[in-house]
């Protein structure tokens, strides 16, 4: 089989399929569009394959078992009706539910006597050395995510068919939701000899399906008819509000952080805020889709859980929010850092709107940011990118909670403010209002905080060259001398300034940006 380096179409499809009995009218468009072989199943389809097309054909038997699971040719009498209908392969289970029912002494006396390739369908490594070492010409990623033990595992994984390769001295087929161009290339950069592509093709109602769940999903959300609960947990206050997905604010409300309270005591607040919210909510008679949950520290916002957190929030890190308030209220339940959060937000329903590539900073207990990059967050590797706040200006200067010194949020937080006023202000608000009445004191104030986090902005602008810096949080509010300021500073520490027309601009989402960012977090996913 000349496969190397070539896309091989699984053609199968269920009775209740338009197309079940034609699969060689499938096979037919795979060889005009450059497939260079079939996968299929049963004597039937591979008869009718190997009438209509040219291409090699990989033969496979599913058959059920009297657990109530299907299993791929669990017998050598399948193998041999596969290849008297015209099959050149045979493909084979070769998981350990598949080796149960004697799949590697079946592949040696498929070898043996019929004298075809024979391709092992794994779904872990140790499978894979266990079908190569017992004579398999091929392995395939098809099992993966479908077995007891990796049914966890929804989505294609490159990743894995790179250890595939390293582990086995036999060819390596990727298979099993690859459902892209794209991903069909990861997979040949991994180390895929071959790459399987069968419901993406060849199942035109699926397909169809996506389209139309993506277009009535997307217009629900333009039109405004979903409603999520955003919550906002910051250092100082938790708010949280119903949110239309057209960024309307229905209901919101206020209540204090007890940031102190370790894991325990922050989740059982969630707990209660949740509550509220979805009370209020039945109250307006609107029904919560998900809720969007917005939090300090660093998130895996695949799993729901919080990867670090400083001591702004003793022992929050490694709290699983998501499984904790999902399994309490039965929604789906998204989270994320607040920062990002915001920029989401800014990105769906204010400033950030039609851009691309932007920064969004949030000023407040701390100093946090959110990156766009070629119109995606930019989370990280590890989910630790957009810790603004700790970039260092000064490797010398003042300490900061997360143990470095100079951090750029030590001299741009509310903290760092009210000192620069000679702490002569009990608040960041009352500061800022007296800077709009132009006193002297207050306005010194914000013109050195935002000398300050000029420095920090003018390493992004740099390293990322954004279209826009969008300010946020508190420090921001009702503040347009820290916009001027800030905009004026960089001008003298920023290269090709005027070429790069740089907006600098306050965030549009208001005293419940952050609210409106988890929200958004969970309409974008």
């Amino acid at each position: 089989m000349i496969i190397q380096g070539k896309l091989i179409v699984s053609c199968q499809a269920d009775p209740d399929d338009a197309f079940y009995g034609r699969m060689d009218l499938y096979a037919q468009a795979a060889a005009a569009g450059g497939a260079a072989g079939i996968r299929a199943n049963g004597p039937g389809d591979v008869r009718a394959i190997h009438q209509a097309v040219s291409l090699p054909i990989i033969g496979i038997q599913k058959r059920l078992q009297p657990d109530g699971k299907v299993l791929i040719t669990p017998s050598f009498e399948d193998a041999l009706a596969l290849i008297h209908a015209g099959a050149d392969a045979i493909a084979l289970d070769c998981t350990r539910r598949g080796q149960a029912s004697g799949a590697l002494d079946r592949l040696r006396r498929i070898k043996s006597e019929l004298r075809v390739p024979v391709l092992a369908d794994v779904a872990t490594v140790t499978e894979a050395q266990e079908a190569a070492e017992a004579g398999a010409d091929f392995v395939l990623s098809t099992l993966r995510g479908y077995t007891d033990d990796t049914a966890h595992l929804t989505s294609f994984d490159p990743h894995f068919i790179a250890q595939l390769a390293a582990a086995v001295r036999v060819p390596v087929i990727a298979e099993g939701r690859i459902d892209s161009p794209q991903l069909a290339r990861q997979a040949i950069r991994a180390g895929a000899f071959a790459v399987v592509v069968g419901s993406a093709i060849t199942r035109p109602h699926l397909v169809t399906r996506a389209f139309a769940q993506g277009v009535e999903e997307e217009f629900a959300k333009v039109s405004g008819r979903i409603v999520i609960l955003g919550i906002d947990m910051g250092g100082t206050n938790t708010k949280f509000g119903l949110v239309r997905s057209d960024g309307q604010l229905l209901q919101h409300g206020t209540v204090p952080t007890p940031a102190g309270a370790g894991r325990e005591g922050l989740l059982d607040h969630l707990a209660k805020v949740v509550q509220t919210g979805l009370a209020r909510a039945r109250d307006a008679q609107q029904e919560p889709a998900a809720i969007g949950l917005a939090t300090a520290g660093w998130v895996n916002p695949h799993t729901g859980q919080v990867v670090y957190a400083t001591d702004n929030l003793p022992e929050w890190t490694g709290t699983e929010i998501a499984r904790v308030i999902g399994s309490a209220t039965g929604l789906p339940v998204y989270v994320e850092n607040d920062a990002n959060a915001l920029a989401v937000g800014e990105a769906e329903f204010g400033a950030g709107r039609g851009l691309s590539d932007f920064v969004c900073i949030t000023l407040g207990t701390g100093v946090g940011g959110g990156c766009y990059a070629d119109g995606h967050l930019n989370r990280g590797s590890h989910f630790f990118a957009n810790a603004l706040g700790h970039i260092s200006i000064d490797r010398h200067g003042r300490p900061c909670n997360c143990g470095q010194l100079g951090c750029l949020e030590t001299y741009a937080n509310t903290a760092a403010l009210l000192r620069y006023g000679g702490d002569r202000y009990s608040s960041a608000e009352e500061l800022i209002e007296a800077a709009n009445r132009n006193q002297a004191i207050a306005i010194s104030a914000i013109h050195e905080l935002a000398d300050h986090l000029a420095a920090g902005c003018s390493i992004l602008v740099h390293l990322l060259d954004p279209q826009a810096l969008i300010v946020a949080g508190g420090l921001a509010q009702n503040n347009p001398l820290l916009i001027a300021s800030l905009r004026e500073k960089l001008s003298g520490l920023v290269t090709v300034w005027n070429q790069r027309q740089l907006r600098v601009m306050t965030s549009e989402l208001g005293y419940h940006a952050g609210v409106l960012g988890a929200a958004a977090v969970a309409l974008a996913d």
